[in-house]
């Protein structure tokens, strides 16, 4: 089985953004789970927030992660995927989890739609408490965390692949 790559962080982390580049680069399959949860729904990820609430939406994460196999990906989860040990357990069957490490400033300047982003939060929960609270989980099923602090898209490329090849 041809070994992937799982990215995790912050809505904003630039998991989708890197993950395209880094498929590219090492010549593999791209995913980006949210997509996966929003074909299976027929909506958006914001319409199942509003309608069902965000425990529904993490829900349908888990079920998505564990319901597809992913040898040879690239594989962008959603911020919330986290939340679920038998998700996690089973995207890491597939290779290293990478943790895409973004202060929580320099995620504050990229989001701008926090509200109507599609974000698996509780309706009252700020940016900085999702931020402590998923924190710790990223910390916890990462097997490689990478510092995103201002650097630039092709050096943090090649610390992945460098990092993911020594298997890290």
């Amino acid at each position: 089985m041809q070994k992937s790559i799982i990215l995790v962080g912050m809505p904003g982390a630039g998991k989708s953004t890197l993950g395209i580049q880094l498929a590219k680069k090492l010549a593999l399959n791209f995913v980006d789970t949210d997509l996966l949860i929003q074909l299976q729904a027929g909506c958006p990820l914001q319409h199942i927030l509003d309608e069902q609430g965000y425990q529904a939406l993490r829900d349908v994460e888990e079920k998505v992660l564990l319901d597809n196999k992913f040898p040879g990906f690239v594989v962008a989860t959603g911020g919330s995927a986290v939340y679920s040990e038998k998700g996690m357990q089973h995207l890491k069957q597939y290779g290293p989890v990478v943790f895409l490490d973004v202060p929580l400033d320099e995620l504050r300047n990229r989001i701008d739609d926090y509200e109507t982003r599609g974000i698996a939060k509780r309706p009252e929960q700020s940016f900085n408490e999702l931020f402590e609270e998923r924190l710790s989980l990223y910390n916890k099923y990462a097997d490689i965390t990478i510092n995103c602090d201002s650097r630039d898209q092709n050096s943090l490329l090649a610390e992945i692949v460098r990092s993911a090849q020594a298997g890290v």
